[in-house]
């Protein structure tokens, strides 16, 4: 199969789709891979290391879209890359179409075959291909929130860990998923006073087994939400329902109860955020206050450390992404489950429940397909 990997587009998006090694290995598959001329620049891949392992380099994502059979990305096409997608082209890429219509009638419009990472699932309803980065973007919603509680970052000025004499600061982390977990463990390291929320009671069990003392679980409910946001300094939204828009837990109301100078982060912003206040911000511009509250809402937080964040997904969507050169789409999604699952649009059909759903569009079964 031939596979186009361009250059991400998307403001300071900085990774790339796959490193060096991951091209060496397509193409020890027998498979051709087009790379964009400095694809991998902001990640600390060379234009060289990526012919060493066996790529073709080309000039323009124009020409990666026009040879490749199948595109792997990192994040969703933008709208200047919507008219290169094909009639019956394969995507690879993460998509959180249920918070973007026009990409969603896009990729309809365009007759490809759009596999997402985030709703590759299985069994266990652990999702593969975004466990990389919600773990990175779990430690570095800390990271961010410990710079903006800062004053000169507009925060209210308080050390996330305070010192002896001095109370830490309280972060509150609302879902106790992968990025949850992740959050809780940096702000714990770091000696914040932390309560992390969640609706299964299994989880939370198993969270106060393993946390460290500093750590608090309490059962997630919108009474509880509204009590604990108040004494927070910060406050990390990390709610997932795969392939969905994220439910909203912090209305507008709740700011006028907040801190003056508390910090927001929204990690579910892709997902359509799980802040009533929330709109993607970049890392250009990242912050913006409501009501005395920062708001950091950043669409792509992995893409700040790239060279991390290439390593940790390439390692993730490999093996599929050999599954589908391999076998083809529609095989491979017929032999692997978790596969099957991220099959988001097929030929201007929408194939997955959630998507059709957001929209009220026509959703048509999987298997009508395979």
């Amino acid at each position: 199969m031939i596979i186009g990997i361009p250059k991400e587009i998307k403001s300071n998006e900085n990774r790339v789709a796959m490193t060096p090694s991951g091209v060496a290995t397509l193409v020890s598959n027998g498979h051709e891979v087009h790379v964009q001329k400095n694809a991998g620049i902001g990640s600390g891949f060379e234009d060289q290391s990526f012919v060493e392992a066996g790529a073709i380099i080309e000039s323009t994502i124009e020409e990666v879209y026009g040879i490749g059979e199948m595109i792997i990305k990192v994040k969703e096409p933008i709208e200047s890359e919507y008219g290169l997608v094909r009639d019956g082209q394969l995507l690879f890429t993460y998509f959180h179409f249920a918070s973007h219509e026009p990409l969603t009638r896009a990729m309809m419009d365009s007759g490809a075959v759009c596999v997402a990472y985030e709703t590759v699932e299985n069994k266990d309803r652990s999702l593969p291909l975004l466990v990389p980065m919600s773990e990175v973007a779990g430690r570095m919603s800390i990271q961010e929130g410990a710079k903006y509680l800062e004053k000169p970052s507009g925060g209210r000025g308080i050390l996330l860990g305070g010192v002896p004499g001095v109370l830490p600061a309280h972060v509150l982390i609302i879902g106790g998923g992968v990025v949850g977990t992740q959050a809780a463990k940096m702000a714990a390291g770091l000696g914040a006073d932390v309560t992390i929320m969640d609706i299964n009671l299994d989880r939370l069990r198993y969270l106060e087994d393993v946390m460290p003392d500093n750590i608090n679980t309490v059962y997630s409910n919108p009474y509880n939400i509204k009590k604990l946001s108040v004494t927070a300094d910060l406050i990390v939204g990390a709610v997932l329902i795969p392939g969905a828009k994220a439910p909203r837990l912090i209305s507008r109301d709740m700011l006028a109860e907040m801190k003056d100078g508390a910090v927001l982060i929204d990690v579910a912003v892709d997902q359509g955020g799980c802040i009533e206040t929330c709109r993607p911000t970049t890392h250009d511009d990242p912050i913006y206050v409501i009501d005395g509250v920062v708001h950091y809402c950043v669409a792509n937080m992995p893409g700040a450390v790239p060279f991390t964040s290439t390593i940790a997904l390439t390692n993730a969507t490999l093996a599929y992404a050999i599954q589908l050169a391999n076998k083809g789409w529609r095989k491979a999604c017929q032999e692997n489950e978790s596969l099957r699952k991220g099959l988001n649009v097929i030929h201007g059909k929408i194939v997955y429940p959630a998507i059709a759903e957001a929209f009220e569009l026509e959703y048509t079964p999987v298997g009508d397909f395979l």
